[in-house]
């Protein structure tokens, strides 16, 4: 039974809670500095925990903090998990791996953007080739940020997208609005003009436990799309590819896959999905990933 005391209030009881649990399952961690400061100057960093044997092939992944302020609900899982795990009790070859807080900044700060500013899950393209377009942004940018924040100027620009929705239907819509966009710093769901230290580290991570390994399979927990208190898994993969197939194997007909239009999320391209994908390649190692999204409280 989950345990409500795993959660914590804040960015740093929650990685308290985190490194405590990790030392009574006797889990092997390793810290990641990260260079901003917390809201009353302390240190930040991304933690990893290792349960299992060094040796093992199969590995079972936990990410929590993606999207900063999203961290509270990965953590806790995580937490409850490592009070209840039993190194001995994982199959043979099979191992656990906990990354906590991978945007740590965003955690602590209340924030789902990283330090630089970018959405992380729109960070993870190739830094070195053009940039995905978004016309749809473009169409509409200065009315998500309207100049004017008056009433009247908000209501304005209200008025403007209400029209662009009407006119290219919410699909359209939502891919305009959330897709990923890389030509608006200050605009929503920035994918950064450059790897970000999260996207960094998560390679570094990746590089350091992953490599090598035959199966890899991967939970990434967020929160804010669907019915409250429901967890969404989301996965990103081609119809009818192997890793497809290894999803709904692993977790089911409650998989949604964006592919087939069967979710809400209206990520293209720069999510963690696509940046690990680039570098746990079939045949060497088989990536099952999938993002559990909770639904939470309307505002």
């Amino acid at each position: 039974m989950f345990d409500i005391a795993s959660f914590g209030s804040d960015y740093d009881e929650a990685r308290d809670k985190f490194l405590a649990a990790a030392r009574r399952a006797g889990a092997r961690t390793h810290r990641y500095d990260n260079p901003a400061k917390g809201p009353k100057g302390g240190s930040l960093s991304t933690d990893v925990a290792w349960l299992g044997p060094d040796d093992a092939t199969k590995v079972v992944v936990t990410v929590s903090s993606t999207h900063g302020v999203e961290g509270f609900s990965g953590s806790g899982f995580q937490v409850d998990w490592l009070a209840q795990a039993n190194a001995a009790a994982l199959p043979k070859g099979t191992a656990v791996l906990f990354v906590h807080a991978i945007n740590p900044y965003g955690f602590a700060w209340l924030r789902r953007v990283t330090e630089e500013g970018n959405d992380l899950n729109r960070n993870y393209v190739d830094h070195s080739r053009p940039y995905p377009e978004n016309t749809g942004y473009l169409d509409i940018a200065d009315w998500l940020i309207p100049a004017d924040f008056s009433p009247a100027g908000i209501a304005a620009a209200d008025a403007k997208l209400k029209d662009y929705r009407a006119k290219v239907g919410d699909k359209a819509y939502y891919v305009a609005m959330s897709g990923g966009q890389y030509t608006h710093p200050d605009g929503f769901f920035f994918g950064g003009g450059g790897a970000s230290w999260a996207n960094r580290t998560m390679h570094a991570i990746t590089d350091r436990f992953l490599k090598g390994k035959t199966d890899v399979s991967v939970i990434d927990f967020h929160t804010g799309l669907g019915p409250y208190g429901y967890g969404e898994p989301i996965t990103h993969y081609d119809m009818g590819s192997g890793g497809s197939r290894r999803v709904r194997a692993f977790w089911g007909e409650s998989v949604t896959e964006s592919k087939r239009g069967q979710t809400q999320s209206a990520a293209r391209d720069g999510l963690g999905h696509y940046g690990l994908n680039r570098v746990l390649v079939e045949p060497a190692t088989r990536l099952t990933m999938c993002t559990l999204e909770y639904g939470t409280f309307d505002r």
